[in-house]
Formats: C-alpha cells, structure tokens, sequence
C-alpha cells in the first residue's frame, strides 16, 4: 500500500505541469479575421471614370480638364475629349482629337463615324458619307452609322439611299431613332436641313416596317413642318395599312398647324 501511495503521488506530480497548459487555440487566425472584418477601402475612380461622371451631367469643360489628366492616353480618351468639344461647338478641335484618336487606333470606329459628324456639320456630305462607309466597314451592325450615313445621303438629296440606310438601321435597332442620349462614344446626327420632309421620310420608314404608332407620330409631325405634299400619304402603297388607322383619317382631316 506504501508503495502504491508512492507511485500514485509521483503519477500525479507528473501531470501536473500538464494540466497547467493553457488549451489549442481553435479559433481562426487574428490576422485573418481582421482581413476578413476589416471593410475593403473603394478604390478611386479613373480620370476617366470622372470625365465620364461629367459628361453625364453635360459639364463639358470640366469632363475635357478630368480626361486630359487620365493616363495612359487611349484612343477612347481622345473620343471622348473630342465629343465634349464637339458638345461644346469647338468643332475644329473636336476634328483633332477625333483624328488624334484614329491614328493611335486606325480601326476605331466610333471615332471615324464621330469624324464623319464633323463633316457633316461643315456641310461636306460626301466627305461625310465616305467618312461613315469607313466607319460601317468595320461595324456593319450599327444602326446609328447607318442612321447617320442615311442622313449624310439626305442632305444631298439622294433620298432613296437614305431611305435605304433608315430601313437597315431601323431593321437592326427599332430605337434608333428615338435615342437621345447624349453620353457614349459615338455621336448620331440629328440635324437636318428639310425637317417636314425628313419626318416625311421617317413617318415612311415606321409605316413600312409596321410601326404605325411612331408612323403617325412623324406624319403629324410633318404636317405641322409644312410639309405640302399629302397626297404621298394617301396614295403610296408604303402607308397602304397605315390607312386603315381611323387615327390617321382624323389626322388628313384635320389642318395641323404650321409650326
């Protein structure tokens, strides 16, 4: 028994430092859990970014200072610091950088269909129209070239190519001619010299498609331009089904006025 006492005291001693130790830590790392708690920092917008974030709101000189400090220069950069000049009238210059940007990227689109903008507004149409054959060349598919190039058409009187482009571009996007956005990277022209026949020409283009809500919207609209020529509209097999519309024979009944 004597014995027996001895060896259990001293197989106590033994696990006693034992017991002392503090337990495995299973909890996760404290580094990694702050990591993981610690809220991520939002990085700062690009130069970029922030020109964008301008243009948005139309602040077109402060867009052009913000884009000027983003590096590296890029061709879509210098697009969109020539649509703000272009936005602010400096056509000139808009001209540049839209250059500036096609000859640091010759297969940029938007900046050659932007460069055909420019020459449309100078009144140059064929350098226009070549302008925009170029820039579809190398996006086929877009209905804002092909709206843009059907107007270059119109303005030199060819109003059976541009009749034509509307169709395709009408075909491809059924909006096209109703955006009105001002932000991107490609510029659609909106300016035309023969507005009532221009609307004519739309009201056309809706009714062949069978859009006859936007149809008669641009029949009207014509008609209040001083568009003279009404008997198109009751006789051309384009408006054939729009005529049928009791919509539409209230409207040739009626003298919209002149606006």
């Amino acid at each position: 028994m004597h014995w027996t006492r001895m060896l259990v005291s001293l197989l106590l001693a033994c696990l006693a430092p034992l017991a002392a130790q503090p337990p495995v830590n299973l909890e996760p790392d404290t580094l990694a859990l702050q990591a993981v708690s610690r809220p991520q920092e939002s990085p700062a917008l690009s130069f970029e970014a922030r020109g964008d974030i301008f243009m948005a709101r139309k602040m077109y000189r402060e867009a052009i200072e913000v884009y000027s400090k983003a590096t590296p220069v890029t061709s879509v950069v210098l697009n969109k610091s020539g649509i703000a000049y272009h936005q602010l009238a400096s056509l000139d210059t808009a001209k540049k950088y839209y250059e500036r940007s096609i000859k640091l990227n010759p297969k940029y689109a938007e900046a050659i269909n932007n460069l055909g903008t420019i020459h449309y507004a100078q009144k140059s149409y064929r350098r226009a129209i070549s302008t925009y054959k170029k820039a579809l060349a190398l996006s086929p598919d877009s209905a804002s070239m092909l709206s843009n190039l059907g107007t270059a058409y119109f303005a030199r009187k060819d109003y059976k190519e541009a009749m034509v482009c509307y169709e395709k571009a009408l075909s491809l996007d059924p909006e096209v001619f109703e955006h009105r956005g001002t932000t991107g990277v490609l510029l659609q022209e909106r300016s035309v010299g023969e507005r009532a026949k221009f609307h004519y020409y739309l009201a056309k283009t809706y009714a062949k498609a069978g859009r006859n809500d936007l149809a008669l919207l641009y029949v009207r609209k014509s008609l209040e331009e001083g568009f003279k020529d009404r008997k198109k509209y009751l006789e051309e097999v384009e408006f054939a089904e729009l005529r049928k519309v009791p919509e539409f024979e209230t409207l040739m009944k009626l003298e919209p006025r002149v606006l």
